[in-house]
């Protein structure tokens, strides 16, 4: 059996451009069946719906906030609440950041203007997990010409559902390339998307923690969800992708 989780979603509460509660957004994923999400608000340089005035300890507290209160919404539905990040680390370009928690960004204060080799060096030293988002999503607020870096990462989302088939589809290529891992997410905004339920990953067993999920995630132990379907453990490029970089 595989149990599936969404990996890239925000909500109202932390997110400038989420429009749902998170109880309300993880309500939706109940109900199509998933085992549980992880939620991956945007971090403080990005389109975050957190005062950044406040002290340090108050914007991370605030956060993990969030995360506590769906946590309490699904403790009765046998439904699993994790918590990340989407870090942005300049020129629109941002990494999905798994297996942290409070205690990390208590213990790391302004994390978030660090140069995005000392976050990634951070995050590993602290067990955890980093993908890139999006790699190669064409918008306004990306800058083209600033590439990913392939030596930060442990893996790169191959198929994110708010993206067009072209733009996935060079994700797909240098995930491979670079022989990274890849990862699937729907990036919700909100309960009415049709990504929902589009993507994700299954995993062969229950994850209940953070560190749980960064350790699935450095096993490969995670399967992609994409366009609805969940793909082999190495999963051929969909034939939507019709477009080769």
């Amino acid at each position: 059996m595989l149990y599936k989780y969404e990996m890239h979603v925000h909500d109202s509460l932390c997110s400038h451009c989420g429009h749902n509660p998170p109880e309300v957004i993880a309500k939706v994923y109940y109900d199509r069946g998933y085992a549980g999400m992880c939620f991956t608000n945007h971090f403080l340089q990005g389109s975050t719906a957190i005062d950044k005035t406040l002290p340090w300890e108050d914007k991370v507290r605030a956060y993990w906030n969030a995360y506590l209160r769906v946590k309490d919404w699904a403790k009765d539905k046998d439904f699993d609440i994790l918590f990340g990040l989407e870090h942005h680390y300049g020129s629109g370009k941002e990494v999905l950041t798994y297996g942290i928690d409070l205690d990390f960004l208590l213990a790391h204060p302004n994390i978030d203007v660090a140069p995005i080799k000392d976050y990634c060096d951070a995050v590993h030293e602290a067990g955890g997990f980093i993908s890139q988002a999006h790699p190669f999503r064409r918008a306004p607020y990306i800058d083209p010409n600033v590439l990913p870096q392939p030596e930060l990462l442990d893996a790169a989302e191959i198929y994110n559902a708010g993206n067009s088939d072209e733009d996935n589809s060079r994700g797909y290529d240098f995930a491979k390339r670079n022989r990274l891992y890849g990862t699937s997410g729907g990036d919700t905004h909100e309960q009415h998307e049709s990504n929902i339920g589009k993507a994700g990953m299954a995993f062969p067993y229950r994850i209940k923690t953070e560190k749980e999920l960064a350790n699935a995630l450095f096993r490969h132990d995670g399967r992609c969800i994409i366009n609805g379907v969940i793909q082999p453990a190495e999963p051929p490029k969909p034939s939507f992708y019709h477009f080769a970089f």
